[in-house]
């Protein structure tokens, strides 16, 4: 494989599609990227970030980054053996955006004179990417490309399953999500145990948190009773924001035809299927949350015959299905291949997205898309206020991912003391 290739037709076509959707004074020019690389990225933080302390080291000599182009070229496996030549690197070729990848035995950058075979990747972050189009099914509020805050809310409940999941479930403490600069969140666990996992222990992780694995809607779920208790955890997190996300907020069964083909599909029972399919074609366009409260009084007239351990058998599943639709409607929806291999890379927080001009920055509670900060209105607060990035709208989000890395390299400093003390 060469160092420049080429990214694919269709991904060409998809980013220009929804570059076409966003208005143009946001999307950032060639100098545009150039002011930014050059005034506000934050290349020290970065840095320190990704070589686990301030210091040059084997971490950033030999871990790769890739670069991409909006002439469509993409470069891989570069490396950097200091800030400096981070910045400088980075500067020049103004990128559209840089990606991370992993820590080698070897700098990529010499890749050219070492044998394939000779080039192992080490170690890298385990990472997560959740993406706003997995849940297209449900929402109704935007669809394609656009995010509003009513719709970031299945973002941050999946951002908040996960996060459970990887203190209680794993033990990580260091990770920091970073939203993707148009309509999903990047995850990056940081953690030393989590960063050496192996291919075949992250595809373990994935498969332990993937739950929903099959997107198609028009399937059930079937999920094995009982419940594993991570399932168990996760359906009591998200059972109390059902009703107001899917039923209310975005009313995604009232039309008529699509709970026709993704919620029925999702009961356990024939006759019970056939019954709310009639009832709902001659009341039709009832709501969401009349639909799903049809569900129970349905199965409350079918079951009126029935003898008493019939009846609960029929009720206990109507249950586990209606469980099950919560889980899949907001379980976090992962894309596996960015998690799977320690090869992956992932776009660099703090870059610019190329299609909506939005920066790449860390996610708080109170963050949805319309508050990340766009590059257009950076520079001109930086105009306004005689360039002192402390002034800008980046500044706050800049000093969360600092402190971030802080405690990363604190952790790291005293699992290094810890260590040496246990070998004395």
């Amino acid at each position: 494989m060469t160092d420049t290739a080429k990214l694919s037709e269709s991904t060409i076509q998809k980013n220009a599609t929804e570059t076409a959707s966003v208005s143009k004074s946001s999307i950032p020019s060639s100098s545009d990227m150039q002011y930014y690389y050059q005034f506000l990225f934050p290349f020290n933080t970065i840095f320190s970030w990704l070589n686990h302390g301030d210091k040059p080291g084997r971490d950033i000599e030999n871990r790769e980054f890739a670069m991409a182009f909006r002439s469509g070229a993409y470069k891989r496996y570069n490396s950097f053996s200091s800030v400096q030549e981070f910045k400088t690197q980075i500067e020049r070729a103004n990128p559209d955006r840089f990606e991370i990848g992993a820590i080698y035995n070897k700098p990529p950058k010499n890749r050219d004179t070492i044998l394939n075979s000779d080039m192992k990747p080490l170690e890298k972050e385990l990472v997560f990417d959740i993406d706003m189009d997995d849940y297209d099914t449900y929402r109704t509020c935007c669809n394609g490309a656009q995010v509003c805050d009513r719709c970031w809310r299945f973002i941050k409940l999946a951002m908040i399953v996960m996060e459970v999941t990887l203190k209680e479930d794993f033990g990580f403490n260091s990770f920091i999500w970073v939203f993707s600069g148009r309509r999903g969140a990047h995850c990056w666990v940081s953690d030393k145990r989590a960063r050496l996992l192996n291919d075949q222990q992250r595809r373990s992780i994935l498969d332990y948190v993937n739950v929903v694995k099959d997107r198609s809607a028009e399937k059930r779920l079937l999920l094995r009773r009982p419940y594993h208790p991570h399932l168990l955890r996760s359906l009591n997190l998200l059972k109390p924001y059902f009703v107001e996300i899917i039923l209310e907020e975005q009313n995604c069964w009232e039309d008529d035809t699509h709970a026709f083909e993704t919620l029925l599909p999702c009961l356990h029972d024939k006759q019970l299927i056939e019954s709310l399919t009639k009832y709902w074609k001659e009341n039709p366009n009832r709501s969401s949350k009349d639909k799903w409260s049809d569900i129970d009084s349905i199965t409350r007239k079918l079951t009126t015959s029935f003898k008493s351990a019939r009846k609960q058998d029929f009720i206990n599943r109507v249950r586990d299905s209606k469980e099950d639709i919560i889980l899949q409607t907001l379980y976090p929806k992962l894309d596996i291949e960015v998690t799977k291999q320690t090869i992956h890379l992932l776009k660099s927080p703090f870059c610019i997205h190329p299609a909506t001009g939005n920066v790449c920055v860390p996610i708080t509670d109170s963050f949805t898309p319309e508050l990340a900060p766009k590059l257009i209105n950076i520079q001109h607060e930086m105009e306004d206020n005689g360039n002192n990035i402390d002034k800008t709208s980046l500044k706050p989000y800049i000093d969360i991912f600092s402190e971030y890395v802080n405690e990363l390299m604190a952790s790291e400093e005293n699992n290094s003391l810890k260590r040496e003390r246990e070998e004395d």
